[in-house]
């Protein structure tokens, strides 16, 4: 099926009252970028522009695995909202991040979606290698086990559902298996031009 199926099967489904399947589309051919090619984006030039996005910023955390003293986390603040049925969400973690690889063994994780006065934990959990959970107070999430911290926003529970490549990033997407709000009424916190707003 080419995008223009893709496209009718799409419009098919908006309008009936029960979904119809919907093929999927067929993997893009990827390549980088070679040695002797020029970037078409200056990094800070693009850093500087999509900064201008403002975005919610999470904490992703999976239990301790075997042989391991404390649990994984780290700030994340590329997350969204991917799918109702099934329930998925999806997060982007570089590829030479430390702490991804934890998450991937234990194949569960917990977002915790940051509120307005969090953002010291924010920043003590973008430090590598720093033990994050120090005087951290949290408990297990139901599904998973995952930490969920005290005073997040909201909490979103998940297994590791796929991983796609993405550039220099990795595209994690989680099958939601529990979800809350602990802080209702909070503010959450926001992040825009390099600073927490």
């Amino acid at each position: 099926m080419g995008h223009a199926g893709a496209a009718a099967a799409a419009v098919r489904y908006l309008r009936s009252g029960t979904p119809a399947p919907v093929e999927a589309l067929p993997r893009p051919e990827l390549r980088c970028v070679g040695e002797d090619e020029r970037a078409p984006v200056d990094p800070a030039e693009f850093r500087r522009v999509l900064g201008s996005f403002a975005t919610g910023v999470t904490i992703v955390t999976a239990p301790a695995g075997p042989g391991e003293d404390t649990p994984a986390g780290f700030a994340c603040q590329s997350f969204s909202s991917l799918s109702l049925e099934p329930p998925l969400i999806a997060f982007m973690v570089g590829r030479t991040s430390t702490t991804w690889p934890r998450i991937a063994r234990a194949g569960v994780f917990c977002v915790n979606v940051l509120s307005a006065g969090q953002g010291e934990l924010c920043r003590s959990f973008a430090v590598s290698g720093a033990d994050k959970f120090s005087g951290v107070a949290y408990d297990a999430a139901p599904a998973s086990g995952s930490p969920r911290l005290a005073g997040a926003l909201a909490w979103i529970d998940c297994t590791v559902h796929a991983v796609h490549t993405g550039g220099d990033h990795l595209i994690v997407v989680g099958r939601v298996e529990a979800l809350g709000t602990d802080a209702a009424e909070a503010e959450p916190l926001l992040f825009h031009r390099g600073r927490f707003r």
